[in-house]
């Protein structure tokens, strides 16, 4: 059992990577919590769907042009005093979202321009922090670490949102948003207790110049690059979560019921993946776990798919019992999803020399936020189409279909071994 739970070697040897890690854990709750009662909130206000989808919106654009910006800095400059800025940035946001709430302003032109303010501070703080995870842990030990971060990543996902539907229905707003401003003093701790790191080697001032010099060299790196490719094929061609409202409200049956236990059982794949991470750093070919767990995950949603189309529809919009084979799916995908995850992450982390890791951790925050907005986009036109279960069939299909031929196309990537390391 002990060699099949995660591995907590990072935790015990690095000091400076577990308050990091712990600080993570407990802002990313407060976060998600933040994040869900902004919605709540501005729907209050708006009455409007289209107002709270444009959120996302909202946040997106900041996140892409910060998130390419910020790695540059990232790079330019000492990696603890970036995080820390852009970390302060957010607590301060974060702040003012609660201040608004205090308050009763109730303008969600406010809210939307604090989220834009708090998305970009994300987009430079996200890469700079994981720039930082290599300078903490040893080599082989990053895929436990990255592991370790799947486990955060899905308590967050799973926890705050249940969190911020509870806590705003008995505290209000106000102290919903108070609760974040306090946990995330535990992630500014962290970073302020971190040693100093400035660049190594030759330091270039950020800019345009040095963005697109990331890109380029992204562009002589089929392994790195390959990482990215792999991961908009699964995020792009298989999102399912578009799918899950019509799923839930007409299909399977439950509404928000159903909505909320399948949105869950993504997450509790990915916490599941990271307790049961152990054999992970014994994997050496990484190039190929990535792609039998994103083909994995093109499986999962295919099989989701399917049972929705057996399913047919809820005549009276009460659940049936095909939800739980729905969620074991979504359980399942979630699972694939955070494996690939972790060599993905540290795929980037090992092959990518410290002085470019800030650009191409920028690069992967804009793939990871900008392609399952993609994926939703054709998700939803594709239901329109086909129907939300063979829309999520054959979604699943061609994300296994892009797998294969990627592989075809740069076969070195299939042969990637972490022992030797090559971009």
């Amino acid at each position: 059992m002990p060699r099949l739970l995660a591995d907590i070697t990072p935790l015990r040897e690095s000091p400076a990577f577990r308050r990091l890690y712990f600080g993570t854990a407990l802002s990313a709750i407060g976060s998600n919590l933040t994040l869900v009662a902004v919605s709540l909130q501005v729907y209050e206000i708006t009455q409007s769907s289209l107002s709270v989808g444009l959120i996302g919106l909202y946040a997106l654009v900041p996140l892409i042009v910060a998130g390419l910006y910020g790695g540059a800095i990232a790079d330019a400059h000492d990696r603890r005093k970036v995080a820390l800025f852009s970390a302060i940035a957010l607590w301060g946001t974060t702040i003012a979202i609660a201040a608004q709430a205090w308050i009763g302003v109730e303008n969600v032109w406010l809210l939307y321009i604090l989220i834009g303010i708090h998305s970009g501070a994300a987009g430079i703080n996200q890469p700079t922090r994981t720039a930082i995870i290599p300078r903490l842990v040893r080599s082989e030990l990053l895929p436990a670490a990255n592991a370790l971060s799947m486990i955060t990543f899905g308590l967050a996902f799973t926890v705050g949102p249940m969190l911020a539907g509870l806590l705003i229905a008995q505290v209000g707003y106000g102290w919903t948003y108070t609760i974040d401003v306090v946990t995330f003093t535990a992630a500014l701790w962290a970073l302020f207790k971190l040693p100093a790191m400035p660049p190594e080697g030759p330091v270039r001032r950020a800019g345009i110049a040095t963005v697109l010099e990331g890109f380029r060299y992204l562009g002589t790196r089929p392994n790195i690059r390959m990482t990215f490719l792999i991961d908009l094929a699964a995020m792009v061609m298989a999102q399912p979560r578009v799918l899950l409202p019509a799923v839930g409200a007409v299909l399977i049956g439950g509404g928000e019921f159903t909505v909320g236990v399948l949105l869950a059982a993504g997450a509790v794949g990915a916490v599941l993946a990271g307790l049961f991470s152990g054999p992970l750093g014994r994997i050496h070919r990484q190039g190929r776990a990535v792609q039998w767990s994103v083909a994995s995950w093109g499986a999962s949603v295919s099989g989701f798919g399917l049972v929705v189309v057996m399913a047919g529809s809820s005549p009276d919009g009460q659940v049936t019992p095909w939800i739980i084979p729905a969620a074991l799916c979504l359980l399942l995908a979630g699972i694939s999803d955070s494996v690939s995850g972790v060599f993905r992450s540290t795929i980037l982390q090992s092959a990518t020399p410290d002085a470019m890791r800030g650009r191409l951790q920028g690069v992967f925050i804009v793939v990871v936020a900008g392609g399952p907005r993609l994926g939703e986009l054709l998700g939803g036109g594709g239901a329109e189409w086909l129907g939300e279960g063979w829309t999520a069939v054959w979604g699943g299909l061609l994300c296994i279909a892009l797998v294969v031929v990627l592989a075809k196309w740069q076969p070195r990537f299939g042969q990637y071994d972490s022992r030797h390391p090559e971009p």
